[in-house]
C-alpha cells in the first residue's frame, strides 16, 4: 500500500481531497465535517467509535505494525509563535493557528500527502510513493512553496503567519502505533529520518525552505542558484547538506 499503492485507492484520495471537509481519515481522506462528511456517512465511512483518526471502512488498517519504506516528509514550524501568543488574547491565537492548520491540511492534502499531524504550532505531511507516486519529493518540495505563498508570502503586506519548513527524503518505519488493544492508535512514521526533518523546520527561518540534500536530488527540480548549508543538527555526528529556498516576501 505505502511503496506500491493502487491507481484506484490513489484516485479515490484525490478525489476526495475535493469534499469539505477537516477532520479526515488518515488513510482514505474520507471527510468527516459538513455535507461531505454527511455523504461519507451514507456510504458507511462514518467516523469510527474506537478511533477518531480512522472512518469505519479503514479500521482494517487499525491494526500494529509496519515496515521500513522510503518516503519523504515535510515539518511546518510557525516561528515565534510563544511572541505571537504573548502578543494577543488565547481566542484570537487559537483562531490564528486553526487558520494555519486549515491551509496546511488543504495543501498537504491536494499534494496526495498523509496528514500524520497537526499539534502546537507544527504540521507534519508524509508523502508516500504508494500515494504520491514516484515524484513524491517533487511533490513535497512544490507543496511547501504552495503553503508558505498561501501564507501570505509575496503579498505587499507580507506574511499572516511566519513559517518555516523543512523536507527531507529516506527510510522511516512506517504503521499502526499506540497502546494495549483498545486504546487510541494511531498511523504515523518513526525514525532517525523523521528526526531530522523535525530539526531542519526548526532551523529553518521565516520564509525557508531547508530541503535536505536528498530530498533535494531525488526531486529532480530546477530552483536556480540555491544557497548550500551545512547544519549541526542535535544528536547528529556528522552534518546535514540542505538547500535553502526562499519565498521572497512582500
Amino acid at each position: 500500500m505505502l511503496t506500491e499503492g493502487e491507481k484506484v485507492p490513489r484516485v479515490g484520495r484525490h478525489l476526495l481531497a475535493h469534499l469539505p471537509s477537516s477532520p479526515r481519515c488518515k488513510v482514505c481522506n474520507s471527510p468527516f465535517k459538513s455535507w461531505g462528511g454527511f455523504l461519507m456517512r451514507w456510504t458507511g465511512r462514518e467516523q469510527s467509535r474506537y478511533n477518531p483518526r480512522f472512518c469505519v471502512a479503514c479500521e482494517r488498517f487499525e491494526h500494529p505494525g509496519g515496515a521500513e519504506v522510503p518516503l519523504t516528509m515535510l515539518f511546518a514550524d510557525v516561528r515565534g509563535s510563544t511572541t505571537l501568543a504573548e502578543q494577543m488574547s488565547a481566542l484570537e491565537f487559537s483562531r490564528l493557528i486553526n487558520r494555519f492548520y486549515t491551509l496546511a491540511t488543504d495543501v498537504l492534502v491536494r499534494s496526495d500527502a498523509l496528514v500524520d499531524r497537526l499539534v502546537g504550532d507544527e504540521a507534519v505531511g508524509l508523502y508516500f510513493p504508494g500515494f504520491a507516486g514516484p515524484e513524491h519529493p517533487r511533490r513535497a518540495v512544490l507543496a511547501a512553496r504552495d503553503l508558505l505563498e498561501r501564507t501570505g508570502l509575496g503579498d505587499p503586506d507580507g506574511p499572516w503567519l511566519p513559517v518555516g519548513i523543512g523536507v527531507h527524503t529516506g527510510l522511516a518505519y512506517v504503521g499502526i502505533v499506540g497502546g494495549e488493544e483498545g486504546n487510541p492508535q494511531d498511523f504515523t512514521a518513526l525514525g532517525d529520518n523523521v528526526n531530522i526533518t523535525a530539526r531542519l523546520a526548526s532551523q529553518a527561518g521565516p520564509g525557508e525552505i531547508l530541503i535536505s540534500e536528498a530530498a533535494y536530488t531525488a526531486a529532480g527540480l530546477d530552483l536556480g542558484d540555491l544557497e548550500s548549508r551545512q547544519l549541526a543538527l542535535k544528536g547528529k555526528g556528522a552534518p546535514i547538506g540542505v538547500r535553502v529556498w526562499r519565498i521572497a516576501a512582500g
